[in-house]
Formats: C-alpha cells, sequence, structure tokens
C-alpha cells in the first residue's frame, strides 16, 4: 500500500484570501483527525433536517460527504454535507435565510462550480453548496460511495491522512492540496469500477 507523500502544490495565500468571506485564519497548532465517531449520521441528519426545514423546496439533495460519512475513516471531526439548490450563484434567493437559520458563508468560488461554503455557528458544519446536478457532487459522492465499499482504498486514504496531519500547515486548505494525489488516483478507481459495472446506486 502507498502511504509516502509528495510535496504538494500548494493553494496561494492570496488565492486563499480571494474567495474566504470574513477573517482568514492561519491553522492553530497541527491538524487533528480523530477515529470513526458511530455518531457522525446521526449529527448530519440533525444538521440536514435544519437546512430542510430553512429552505423547503430549495432543497434539491442534501447528502452526507467527506470522511465523516465513510465507516471506519479517520476525520477532522467536522460533518461535511453538500447541498444542491436550484442556483446556487443566486446568493439572494437561499443565503439570508441561512443565515437567519444559523449558518454564515464563508466561501465563495464563482469559478469552481459556483461553490459556497457554510459554517453553522453552533456546531462543527461545513456545508458545501453547487447547483443542482452540477458535475461535482456526482464526483463526491462517488468517492464517498467508493471508500464505503472498498476497504482497501479506504485504508489507503486514512493512511494518507495520518501521514500528512504529522506535518504543519499554514491553512487548512493546503492539507487538503496535499491530498490530491491520493484522491485522484482513488477517484480514478471509482471511476473505472463504476464504467465496468455499468454504473451503481448512489445511497441516499
Amino acid at each position: 500500500m502507498r502511504t509516502e507523500v509528495k510535496k504538494p502544490k500548494e493553494t496561494p495565500e492570496a488565492e486563499i484570501r480571494a474567495y474566504t468571506i470574513g477573517e482568514l485564519k492561519p491553522q492553530a497548532g497541527p491538524i487533528v483527525i480523530a477515529d470513526y465517531n458511530a455518531d457522525w449520521p446521526s449529527f448530519f441528519e440533525r444538521e440536514a433536517a435544519r437546512v430542510r426545514r430553512i429552505l423547503g423546496d430549495r432543497v434539491r439533495l442534501l447528502e452526507h460527504a467527506g470522511s465523516t460519512s465513510v465507516v471506519g475513516l479517520p476525520a477532522k471531526p467536522i460533518i461535511d454535507m453538500v447541498l444542491a439548490v436550484p442556483d446556487s450563484s443566486d446568493e439572494v434567493t437561499y443565503v439570508p435565510d441561512m443565515e437567519l437559520g444559523g449558518y454564515v458563508l464563508r466561501i465563495r468560488e464563482p469559478h469552481w462550480f459556483e461553490h459556497r461554503v457554510f459554517n453553522a455557528l453552533d456546531t462543527k458544519v461545513n456545508l458545501h453548496v453547487f447547483t443542482a446536478d452540477c458535475p461535482e457532487i456526482a464526483q463526491m459522492l462517488l468517492f464517498r460511495d467508493w471508500l464505503r465499499s472498498h476497504p482497501e482504498d479506504r485504508d489507503l486514504y486514512a493512511a494518507t491522512k495520518r501521514e500528512l496531519v504529522k506535518r504543519e500547515w499554514k491553512f487548512v486548505q493546503h492539507y487538503a492540496d496535499a491530498k490530491t494525489e491520493a484522491v485522484h488516483e482513488i477517484l480514478a478507481r471509482a471511476r473505472a469500477g463504476k464504467e465496468f459495472h455499468g454504473g451503481f446506486d448512489v445511497d441516499r
């Protein structure tokens, strides 16, 4: 199993500042990942219910994503969620309601699928927002589902993460950048497997 991690190509600080809303804070101390917590799915369900109450039928898709969505995978104890709305660039149609509901908009990336990220004010959540049918959503869920059903790649990803958190990172984005090679390697196998098997169901 490959666990050696090459020096990553880091996102420039100026770019991180450009898409961050509010104060950009450097990483304080080492990044900590925790062993899998069986409570993470229930944390997701609680937050998903809150988002659905806030947005109603504007929610076109809402999924648990990221490492906390894969049983047995260590992760930063922050719940990643992916939300599809009719048009993520049309902020007036959903951002004010989300802010009234206890979320704050922290990232705006018009150049990358009109991606937005909210943080919950009262719990550790990263809510990723895209326009419905955005291809990046399919990639996120493909990666999740592949790790759920392929323990060798789950363990490879876990080993990569454990190796990377031994280093110091100025910004969490740089840690994410460093995982890119492993993510692409695993996604390539997932895409090939999906094509070979004629696709597989996404766990809703």
